[in-house]
């Protein structure tokens, strides 16, 4: 059963060439500006006023404490790849509500009109350095980065891509989880993205995951924590159940800082916690390290 087009919103699934995506914009990535118009923001953590434009250069990290603001998938990809060298693949794959679930069209057209994104993954290939890989970014302003069939098939296909190229795999993950509206379609992801990086496993490849917050549900459950080497961001919430729920569950009060990357690289599941500023350097020493180039 399809559950997503490559042609037009809600059709059946037919894949499109690249020649049809060349067509349409040589298939680079747009950039595109930021949902948020405002000249000035007000810090979430420190409640000081700060300049947008000021953030903005500073890498999305508040000047005046530090706060990390959350990035949209075409910055973090242009956090990571070199200037001019990304190639967007897999663009034209549409959502298709199988399900008839009450109010998904109009959610998914909503999403689509506020972030200029057809889904909550950006995919492509691109350069870091003299390094080429295949890399997929999530975005959590599109209907909480949840994962239903498109992420979940965009993901598959970026690994394939490493596999079909043997070049490694990056994955930025945001997301609140498996995408309900899909039902058991969204869970099905968490098996086909596994079974995929299982593959590139046995070619040799790596695979670098990079959870930002937040990173929740099947997500986390799946793809998110199978990297190689897991990287993440300082004070980055990476979970399965929130911890209301765990504590609900199991009677008992959780330690302070609790799914929090440092908690997680404590308790031995993260690899590395580091500041944006140095992720694409730090990401680079690792993949050159693990490729021996």
């Amino acid at each position: 059963m399809a559950i997503f087009s490559n042609k037009k919103k809600y059709a059946t699934l037919s894949v499109t060439s690249d020649s049809v995506n060349d067509k349409k914009n040589d298939n680079k990535v747009v950039l595109k500006e930021s949902i948020t118009n405002s000249l000035w923001i007000k810090c979430t953590k420190c409640n000081e006023i700060v300049y947008k434009k000021e953030i903005d250069a500073n890498n999305k990290i508040c000047p005046k404490c530090g706060f990390y603001f959350r990035m949209s998938a075409i910055e973090r990809i242009n956090l990571l790849v070199d200037d001019g060298t990304f190639t967007e693949h897999d663009e034209n794959v549409l959502s298709k509500d199988t399900l008839d679930f009450y109010g998904y069209k109009e959610k998914l057209e909503l999403s689509i009109e506020n972030t200029k994104l057809n889904d909550a993954v950006i995919s492509g290939i691109g350069f870091l350095n003299e390094i080429e890989i295949s890399i997929a970014a999530m975005d959590f302003d599109f209907m909480g980065g949840s994962m239903g069939s498109v992420v979940g098939e965009k993901i598959t296909r970026a690994i394939e891509r490493g596999l079909e190229k043997n070049i490694p795999v990056v994955v930025v993950s945001s997301s609140g989880g498996a995408r309900m509206q899909e039902g058991i379609l969204s869970l099905m992801q968490m098996a086909k993205t596994s079974a995929a990086l299982e593959k590139l496993r046995k070619q040799g490849l790596p695979f670098i995951s990079i959870p930002v917050n937040p990173t929740t549900g099947g997500v986390t459950a799946s793809f998110a924590m199978l990297g190689d080497v897991i990287m993440s961001e300082p004070d980055a919430l990476i979970a399965f159940a929130g911890p209301r729920v765990i504590e609900q569950t199991i009677r008992q009060k959780l330690p302070d800082g609790f799914q929090k990357s440092e908690f997680l690289l404590e308790h031995g599941m993260l690899d590395i916690i580091v500041s944006r500023k140095e992720m694409k350097e730090t990401l680079y020493k690792v993949l050159k390290n693990l490729l021996n180039v």
